[in-house]
Order: structure tokens, then sequence, then C-alpha cells
């Protein structure tokens, strides 16, 4: 975290931060942010059920994406989904290379260092598991030490991505729907996350601190084992502490609706890449900007990661979306997936059978649970 915490000490904290941080008071968290996954997910679940019994196939959304393995929903490669962005539109993308990790640590590491060295890439880099969601395993790494730490702890035959680290500090989340047929598609949901930063006083303990901020003292497991070595100091007056690194609601980032930032130039932007995918038709694509005006015109940004199926419009996240406007969000979201799984399914693109798609989560969930805790 030491070189993590130099590197983003160099960076502006003037970017846009979610409205309630701005004013300095109001809701910091919805009364549904945290309930438990099985608890909010339950009505989604049950549309699920009504929708694949309608359909006659529960995996039907799985055809969503045809060329990417259960159309994104689980178990599939990220990078399997990068390398498919066509070479004219690729220059939007952060570069990253594919690495297999083996048994033997300080092998791997040397082996990594030349694939590093060969593709050009240079430290800072982020590293991240290739299959897993929700952040989980994503770390940054300032050089070599870290890298080699990080394969120390990452389990033997899976593979990692290593990717430029994007210097941008704004970061954001774009959904995209094209349904098959039409012309242009569109962007649904448009998320500003940010890294929660607490300001130090000289004489409160980083711990204190967090159990003292109104949002991150409401959710204090989702912050106190990531920085156990850290709790004791006590950061200087003044000094800006960020908690955590990658931009996942469910490890800790915030959320704003940034909705009103979708413009006709930002969605013909995304739509070019989205359409130089092969057969993709929904998911989120993961940005790091310069400037939301930037954004806006669709420019100044860099693709982190693409998502598919299993992505969803992260504006829900926001404090002050109601419960009402969430489920509403959710159920058009998976409703379009079903559509656009129909009409691919009707063209002659399978879907990946709920036995399959039931195989690839199990394996997902198991080795997730082996990935390294995230910056």
């Amino acid at each position: 975290m030491k070189g993590l915490d130099a590197t983003l000490r160099s960076l502006p904290l003037d970017m846009p931060r979610p409205r309630w941080w701005r004013r300095g008071a109001g809701r910091p968290v919805s009364f549904f942010e945290f309930w438990p996954g099985w608890l909010f997910y339950a009505p989604v679940v049950l549309q699920w059920i009504w929708l694949g019994l309608r359909y006659g196939d529960f995996s039907l959304p799985t055809a969503a994406n045809p060329r990417i393995a259960t159309g994104g929903l689980c178990g599939e490669s990220k990078t399997s989904i990068l390398d498919q962005i066509g070479a004219e539109q690729r220059h939007w993308t952060a570069p990253y290379i594919l690495f297999q990790v083996g048994e033997n640590p300080p092998r791997d590491a040397a082996a990594a260092e030349r694939a590093i060295a060969e593709a050009g890439l240079a430290y800072p880099l982020v590293v991240k598991p290739d299959i897993g969601c929700n952040g989980t395993g994503v770390r940054f790494l300032a050089g070599a030490d870290d890298l080699a730490r990080y394969l120390r702890e990452f389990p033997p035959h899976l593979a990692i991505v290593l990717q430029s680290f994007v210097r941008d500090e704004g970061e954001a989340g774009l959904f995209y729907i094209r349904r098959p047929g039409e012309a242009r598609g569109q962007l649904t949901s448009l998320t500003l996350k940010s890294s929660p930063v607490l300001i130090g006083d000289g004489r409160t303990s980083l711990r204190d601190l967090i159990l003292a901020d109104p949002r991150a003292g409401y959710v204090p497991q989702l912050y106190l084992p990531r920085l156990a070595a850290r709790l004791d100091e006590v950061p200087a007056s003044g000094e800006a502490v960020r908690l955590v690194f990658v931009g996942n609601h469910c490890k800790g980032s915030t959320f704003e609706n940034g909705g009103e930032h979708i413009t006709d130039e930002l969605t013909d932007c995304i739509d070019r890449i989205a359409r130089s995918i092969p057969d993709f038709h929904f998911g989120r694509f993961d940005v790091r900007f310069r400037s939301v005006a930037e954004l806006r015109r669709g420019t100044g940004f860099t693709i982190i990661e693409v998502n598919g199926v299993g992505s969803e419009a992260t504006h829900i996240w926001d404090p002050r979306t109601t419960l009402p406007q969430a489920y509403a969000a959710q159920f058009f979201h998976y409703r379009a997936a079903f559509e656009i799984g129909r009409r691919n399914r009707a063209a002659g693109h399978p879907t990946s059978g709920l036995m399959e798609t039931f195989r690839l989560w199990r394996l997902q969930r198991r080795v997730m649970a082996a990935y390294p805790m995230n910056d």
C-alpha cells in the first residue's frame, strides 16, 4: 500500500465526488445499500425465474453476447473480451498482457518481468485475476517487489492480467445496450465512482477516522481488514488517506448517478467501440477519464475493463437512489438481457445451458475464494 499511496498522492483530489460528499451533509448510505445480497437480489431472482419460464430457458441471457463465454454472466475471461475490441478502436484500451501463473513464485516473477518488458509495459501496473468480479484480487503494483509478493499469494495454474495503471483520476461505469438489428446502441446508465478519502488531523488514528466517518463508519468491515497494518497510524494534519483502490461498491468505493452526463457524443463513441466487438449487445464499460467535460464529449477516457451479462447498472448504489428506482433499473436491464438472448437464439446462437452456466459459476466462486485481498 505504500507504493500505492505515494502514486495516488501525486494525483489531484479535485475530481467529482458524490453529491453527499461535496455537500458534507445529507444521507451517506441508502437504507438498502448494504443489505445482504440474498435479500436485495431476491426480487431479481424471481424475475429471472419468471422470464426463464416464459422463454423456456433459464440461461437465455448467456446468448446476449454469443462470442463471450456465458455471455459474460460468470466464468468468462476478462482478456477474452478485451481481445475482441477491433483494431481501429483498440487505442481506447489500457495496454495489458495475460500471464499464466505456475507453481514457482520466483520463477513466475522472473517470467512475468520478461513478459512486461517484451510488451513495452512499465510500472506502475494494475494486476487482476483473469476470471473474477467485484474487484476481488485487484491490486496496484508500484514495482517488482509488489508483483513478486502478489505471485506468492496467488493460486497456481490460473491466469492474471497485468495492465498499465491509468493515472487519470476519474472513474466511471458506462452501461450499454444494443438490441439485435438496431443501428445504434444506447447508454442506459453512467456511474461516477470515487475512492473514499479521509483527511488526517495529526491526532486521530486511521482506525478512529474510519469509525467516525459518516459513511465509512457505517461499513467499517469493508476497510478495517484491508488496512489492518495501518490502523494505528496517525495521519498528519491535512493528509489525505484513500481507503480503497478498486472501483467496486462492495469493496467500499462510493458511487454517484451520473446519468445527466450521457450525451450523444459519448453514446456514439461507446457505440463504435461496442460494435467493433463481434456480436456484443449488453454490458458495462469501466473507464478512467481526465474530466467530466471530456467524458461528455466522448474523449479523454481509457477502458480498463469490459463486462457482459454479469454486470449491472451501478448507479443504483448512489445513496439518493430509492428502492423502487433501484429495482426498476434492475428489472429493465435483466429483461433486456432476456430479450436480446431470445433474438440471438432465434438467429442461431446457442445459450450456455443451465448446467454449464452453473458449473462455471461454481468455478468462479471457488477460485475467487483463493485470490489475495484486493487493494
